[in-house]
């Protein structure tokens, strides 16, 4: 079996450090490195349901797209969740790597597992990175999609073929009209919305998308918004990422179990759907 050091170095080989964001915080957060590895899990949330489904599953490492710690700490104690998560990985010799936004702008890296997920083509990076000469890495993808679909089945869709989550997939535009080009950013994506106007694309499906960058989004341009969960637009990674480790083992004889966790994380848990009314039945202004 390999060490962990060794598949630490495949990991950062695909998800180079040097790509993240300097606020971020990636690559090996615990574990020993030269332990060995025979069982990985990929998940999107360093949380405690999933280091106790790493420890159920017998995992040495465990691998997620989100830091556990992205701001400096003064503690490790176990009364803090935190330092609970890492206790129980160091009591059960489970190391924890770290790839965020290093993955985001990967060749291949998060968004492009979100594109493969909704079956369009990825034309190029929304966002490139300056430093590619191929221009193949950076934020987000431009994608077209195989044939022309209304945003009504576009949405449905990625209602079908990303994780369900409690809030689904939210929508803003003409239902009925045509969307051949679309961007997808995985992860919290209203900061890109200059570079999807520069696009020109017919529609944006990314997360977290707030009032007012959608607003004005929306009366800059004709242009239709899916806002999808965050954790649901960056779990499809964990499959891209397993499958590449899986690769990586194969090629070098590691005999590596490869796992993906398919525990939901989003913190939402529910959806009350409203009714819609006529205002007038509100009453009056006081």
């Amino acid at each position: 079996m390999p060490r962990l050091s060794e598949v630490t170095a495949a990991l950062d080989a695909l998800w180079p450090p040097a790509l993240a964001e300097g606020w971020d915080a990636v690559g090996t957060v615990a574990g020993d490195p030269d332990a060995e590895v025979g069982r990985v899990l990929f998940a999107v949330d360093p949380v405690q349901e999933i280091v106790d489904e790493a420890v159920k599953l017998g995992a040495d490492l465990l691998v997620t797209h989100h830091p556990l710690y992205l701001r400096g700490t003064t503690t490790v104690a176990a009364d803090t969740f935190k330092g609970r998560v890492v206790h129980t990985l160091i009591k059960n010799d489970i190391g924890l790597h770290v790839a965020h936004t290093n993955a985001d702008r990967a060749d291949p890296g998060v968004s492009d597992a979100l594109a493969g997920a909704l079956d369009v083509r990825v034309v190029r990076p929304l966002v490139p990175d300056p430093a590619d000469p191929a221009g193949r890495r950076g934020l987000g993808r431009i994608c077209e999609l195989e044939h022309p679909l209304t945003l009504r089945e576009l949405a449905g869709r990625a209602a079908d073929r990303l994780p369900a989550t409690a809030q689904g997939i939210r929508v803003a535009g003409d239902l009925d009209s045509t969307i051949r080009t679309i961007a997808v950013s995985g992860g919290s994506g209203d900061s890109l919305f200059a570079d999807v106007r520069a696009a020109g694309v017919d529609a944006f499906l990314t997360a977290d998308l707030r009032h007012h960058p959608a607003s004005e989004a929306r009366e800059h341009a004709p242009l239709a918004l899916l806002d999808a969960a965050h954790w649901a637009t960056e779990w499809p990674w964990c499959e891209l990422a397993a499958a590449q480790l899986d690769e990586i083992s194969d090629r070098h004889g590691w005999g590596l179990r490869v796992h993906v966790s398919r525990t939901v994380t989003d913190p939402w848990t529910a959806h009350a759907a409203s009714n819609p009314a006529p205002l007038s039945t509100f009453g009056a202004p006081n």
